[in-house]
């Protein structure tokens, strides 16, 4: 054995308790350090021909790396739809790792056991029903192409051809509708050869709304003469969190003949809350469903759940065939159901959070995130020279400029903002005008700090 690692298996204990109190610094100043490092990083080391051993790499890490690394897990970082980590699933994080366990089938271990026990608490408290099975999978992208490699097959049961055999060119043209969808729906169908350009948008509702309209989306299927197809709603759209009306959508099977996927990668926890959960009320209705973890859960990355009601679809899509593995059964391990063979034991952290918190710890982060997200909001709306680009109606502040709103001077407030270190805020594009997003999902975030952010927007020389 290489003496370096030698050495470190014998100073094991003294080597993790260093990472623990390196790590206990860096989170115990999260909320003081800047949000952001915009600056150059450090140019690149050749490979050391000899180790340093793991005190050396952390303190070479600590010396040339952690200064540069963002404030991600703070309570000031709203960017994109970021959650932190709460401690106990930090706790969680860091024991998967020493496991290392393999969670791609059940044999030798009881991790995968425990994965399906955290799936079931997540679908009973997205409000599913038992007929909705599920995995972890990284992320809201590769959870939406689970779903829709499942709609996929779908398609082809309906068309008598076996796509997972006979390839997607078999199906010929495939009709994907969707009002407001994401970025990773378009990616989704690129990577499973249905293609980017197959997905229709269907018109919004009138008055600054993202959701669709669901009478147009009803002519548009009866346009279709029959053929069946796919559609994707939305809960939670991502510049202003709107809401498709899941169970409208859902009644227009009575007529029209088409898989229903429901991206609800953050919007899907309004179902914590009782004063929002009729957002996403008919959402046991979907034949998929897209849930992302280490966003409004504040589990570490990477971590997302999909759901289905066609496990055997799913299983014909991602059954890997080779006999060391096994044949699916009854109950198929995690490798048939996901595009992943090797698979992190990614529950553990949600596990560690779900128990230590239940219910009613994450619903009191969901609705304190809201209430902080309608507070910016109402304080932006107070500024002068700034607008909101629509009305807060979850978690996410829209707001641009309220004159001469160009790409160029949205881009200069959002790096002024990044640059003063107080907060981090990400850009988009709405109803045609350049704009920016605060997304409040971390579970630290409080009024003190929407205050914080406030203060910086209002400082800008706009």
């Amino acid at each position: 054995m290489h003496s370096a690692l030698a050495d470190d298996l014998a100073r094991l204990p003294e080597l993790l308790q260093s990472a623990r109190d390196f790590a206990a610094r860096e989170l115990a100043g999260v909320a003081v350090r800047p949000v952001v490092h915009p600056g150059k990083a450090p140019d690149q080391d050749p490979l050391p021909a000899d180790g340093t051993g793991a005190e050396g790499a952390l303190a070479r890490f600590a010396e040339r790396w952690a200064p540069g690394f963002s404030g991600s897990a703070g309570p000031r970082y709203l960017g994109f739809v970021t959650g932190g980590a709460t401690p106990a699933s930090v706790a969680g994080d860091w024991l998967t790792s020493a496991y290392d366990q393999n969670v791609s089938g059940a044999a030798g271990s009881w991790a995968a056991a425990l994965e399906r026990e955290t799936v079931g608490w997540l679908r009973e408290l997205f409000g599913l029903d038992e007929a909705h099975s599920g995995a972890f999978v990284t992320g809201a992208t590769v959870s939406n192409t689970v779903g829709l490699a499942v709609a996929r097959e779908w398609l082809g049961e309906r068309l008598g051809v076996d796509v997972s055999r006979e390839g997607a060119a078999a199906l010929g043209p495939v009709d994907v509708l969707s009002g407001s969808p994401h970025s990773s729906v378009t990616k989704a169908l690129s990577v499973l050869g249905i293609g980017r350009d197959r997905l229709r948008q269907v018109p919004a509702l009138a008055g600054n709304r993202e959701a669709v309209d669901v009478a147009r989306l009803d002519a548009a299927l009866a346009g279709l003469g029959g053929r069946p197809a796919i559609v994707v709603a939305n809960a939670g759209t991502v510049n202003t969190v709107d809401f498709d009306d899941l169970r409208a959508i859902a009644a227009l099977r009575e007529r029209h003949d088409f898989w229903l996927h429901v991206d609800a990668a953050f919007g899907g926890f309004a179902a914590l809350s009782p004063a929002h959960a009729h957002l996403v009320d008919g959402l046991g209705a979907a034949d998929s469903v897209c849930v992302d973890l280490h966003k409004w859960l504040n589990v570490p990355y990477d971590a997302a759940v999909q759901f289905t009601r066609r496990r055997d679809l799913q299983t014909r899509v991602f059954h890997n065939s080779s006999p060391y593995l096994g044949l699916p059964t009854g109950d198929p391990d995690f490798l048939h159901l996901t595009p992943e063979n090797s698979r992190r034991l990614r529950a553990l952290p949600a596990w560690f959070s779900l128990l230590a918190y239940g219910r009613a710890g994450h619903r009191e982060i969901v609705e304190r995130n809201v209430a902080l997200a309608h507070r910016l909001g109402e304080g932006i709306a107070a500024l002068r020279g700034l607008r909101l680009s629509a009305p807060v109606r979850l978690n996410v502040v829209c707001f641009t400029l309220a004159e001469n709103p160009t790409q160029e001077r949205v881009a200069a407030m959002a790096e002024a903002v990044a640059a003063s270190g107080e907060a981090f805020l990400t850009p988009t594009v709405y109803d045609g005008t350049p704009a920016l997003r605060a997304a409040f999902s971390n579970w630290r975030t409080s009024e003190a700090d929407t205050d914080r952010v406030l203060a910086t927007l209002a400082s800008l020389p706009l």
